[in-house]
């Protein structure tokens, strides 16, 4: 391998077993001297074996890591898989910070916690940070508003863990372990050029309507224009009650609109009180409108064109996919073309539970980095 290329090496493993996994995993992305190696997996996976392998297999390697809603792989989207990437040393200086306990989070832990994280490590302009954070917390607004606000304009962005569909426990890898009800933010610096990104395929429509009644840290809304939310939510887009769930909320998310762009509030469930539970806070008073669904091929596409016009074509991205958009894809039957898009683009990521964009907690996004495999590309 010429010394002077970008050295990124990707790979996965379908295989059910732990140590198998981890054995193919390992042999696809193993390189000298690792900076950083991020991996991905179902969490169908026996996680205290997948633990223990990981810690053995990648012992002295600086490993991070976390369960999925669904897997991005070299091969495509796959459910039920591990998929990781190594970042070497030469090109990639990197550090990470993780914050447990979140369910006692505090604003300024989280800025002392940053502050002392900058301090060890010599940020510039040519610096990203990547957020991983568990997905059942229903803590990410506030740390995700904390911690970009401590890192000096730092771009960032992220994803919120998950575990498959069940929304029971979702798992962070540092240190050699999985923890849980934690944050890992990790600084990269890179001589390569990279953008972050955020991209939706919905826009606002003339169907609005305002938050009447809310709980914002439970992420849930008891009414809407006045009536019992799931109600309203229903007559809205023009369907029964009975009629709701995942496919219903992944076509018809509501949006607000802040600083001129649209972004989505998806719903996770309707409850028998006809109240709703959203995959993010919904304050009381707020306008949302009904999202109008565009294209998600074509938004993906124009997406990854204008990053390989900027960048030149990406030697990474590394990708957080949120889980509606997923099931959408399902029921549309673009797994095969959205999965070559994502191959072409050398995108590396997973299905998560919401996406991070800088001071933001969004829904039915896909966010993340890319990266450039060509200083040229540098302005």
């Amino acid at each position: 391998m010429n010394q002077d290329s970008l050295q990124i090496k990707k790979g996965y493993s379908s295989s059910q077993e732990p140590v198998q996994a981890v054995n193919e995993l390992y042999q696809a992305i193993y390189q000298p001297d690792i900076s950083l190696a991020i991996f991905y997996c179902s969490s169908k996976y026996d996680l205290n074996q997948l633990g223990a392998a990981l810690h053995e297999r990648f012992a002295g390697i600086n490993l991070i890591g976390c369960t999925t809603a669904g897997e991005i792989t070299p091969a495509g989207y796959l459910n039920g898989s591990i998929t990781g990437v190594s970042l070497a040393a030469k090109d990639f200086t990197t550090m990470s910070m993780r914050i447990d306990n979140l369910q006692n989070f505090k604003i300024e832990q989280g800025q002392t916690l940053t502050e002392k994280l900058l301090t060890k490590f010599s940020t510039s302009d040519k610096t990203f940070a990547f957020l991983l954070i568990d997905g059942l917390s229903i803590k990410e607004e506030v740390v995700v508003s904390v911690l970009y606000n401590a890192l000096n304009n730092i771009p960032l962005f992220g994803g919120s863990t998950g575990d498959g569909l069940n929304f029971q426990q979702t798992f962070i890898y540092h240190e050699g372990a999985f923890h849980t009800d934690c944050a890992l933010l990790t600084l990269v610096q890179t001589e390569y050029p990279f953008t972050t990104f955020k991209t939706e395929h919905f826009t606002g429509s003339d169907s609005k309507a305002v938050i009447t009644m809310a709980e914002p840290e439970q992420r849930l809304v008891q009414e809407i224009n006045g009536a019992p939310a799931a109600l309203e939510y229903a007559d809205l887009i023009g369907v029964k009650v009975s009629e709701l769930g995942t496919m219903i909320y992944a076509t018809y998310p509501l949006v607000v609109k802040i600083g001129g762009h649209y972004y989505v509030r998806s719903i996770l469930s309707a409850n028998e009180d006809n109240s709703l539970t959203f995959y993010c806070a919904i304050d009381e008073g707020l306008v949302v409108s009904v999202a109008k669904v565009g294209d998600l091929v074509a938004n993906l596409e124009q997406s990854l064109d204008r990053i390989c016009e900027d960048i030149g074509e990406p030697a990474l991205v590394l990708g957080c996919d949120c889980i509606l958009r997923n099931k959408e894809i399902e029921a549309k039957g673009l797994f095969p073309i959205v999965s070559n898009i994502m191959y072409k683009n050398n995108v590396i990521g997973f299905s998560t539970y919401g996406e991070q964009f800088n001071s933001m907690h969004v829904n039915q996004t896909f966010t993340g980095v890319a990266i450039g495999s060509s200083k040229s590309k540098i302005v």
